[in-house]
């Protein structure tokens, strides 16, 4: 199975994909999210987000400054203030 996993800015859909495994970084700590992870919102903070196309893989970081990431029904939505590259 995989996650859908959607990084957004407030200018454009930055990337739409299905993943392995995505890795967070939470203002409390970075979280890793899986399909199937229970409903759950956090702040971000600055940092790189790590994504894992498929089990086993290297990640691929993506920095991103501020914003929320909220895991639902749909998957991982982060929504960042900005996004390096």
């Amino acid at each position: 199975m995989a996650l859908h996993f959607e990084l957004v800015t407030p200018a454009k859909l930055v990337r739409s994909e299905d993943v392995h495994m995505v890795v967070v970084p939470g203002a409390e700590g970075e979280f890793g999210v899986l399909e199937g992870h229970a409903p759950f919102m956090s702040t971000i903070r600055d940092g790189a987000v790590q994504v894992y196309k498929t089990e086993g893989a290297a990640p691929e970081t993506i920095e991103v400054r501020g914003g929320f990431a909220e895991v639902g029904e749909n998957g991982l939505t982060v929504l960042a203030e900005h996004v390096e590259g």
